[in-house]
């Protein structure tokens, strides 16, 4: 099944204001200052942290699952760090956290899992040309 969104841009890139969506049902706005300046507003960076975070999480699940330890609970923030490399905007970092409420797993299985997840996701494969991207993985007792 495709997945598909669109975005529109009005205006210069100082200036203006543009719109995404994303499927049926994610859409918002961003500007220069909310790419680049902190200022408020979406992001297509927070789009990739997202795609990332669900991916992995949904990835990690499986596996856990696939071990005979259903997870009772797996959250994933992702963090997309956005730098000027050779004076172009270049996204360099992804740094993943996660924490799973895992019955019958131990921390040493889970950060296996985890590796193995961050590894094989589909969106962790596509995003390969990231030079870094980390994974901090916690089991919560």
């Amino acid at each position: 099944m495709p997945a598909k969104g669109s975005a529109e841009w009005k205006g210069d890139v100082p200036t203006g204001t543009g719109t995404f969506t994303a499927g049926d049902t994610i859409s918002g706005g961003y500007t220069f200052k909310s790419r680049f300046e902190d200022g408020p507003g979406s992001n297509p960076e927070q789009l990739i942290a997202a795609a990332h975070a669900s991916c992995f999480s949904m990835a990690l699940s499986n596996l856990l699952a696939q071990a005979g330890h259903p997870p009772d609970l797996v959250h994933t923030d992702a963090t997309v760090t956005l730098r000027r490399v050779d004076d172009t905007p270049t996204i360099t970092k992804i740094a993943l956290v996660t924490t799973g409420k895992v019955p019958g797993v131990d921390a040493a299985t889970f950060a296996d899992l985890a590796a193995k997840a961050k590894a094989g996701c589909p969106v962790s494969r596509a995003l390969a040309g990231v030079p870094e991207i980390t994974l901090d993985a916690t089991l919560e007792t």
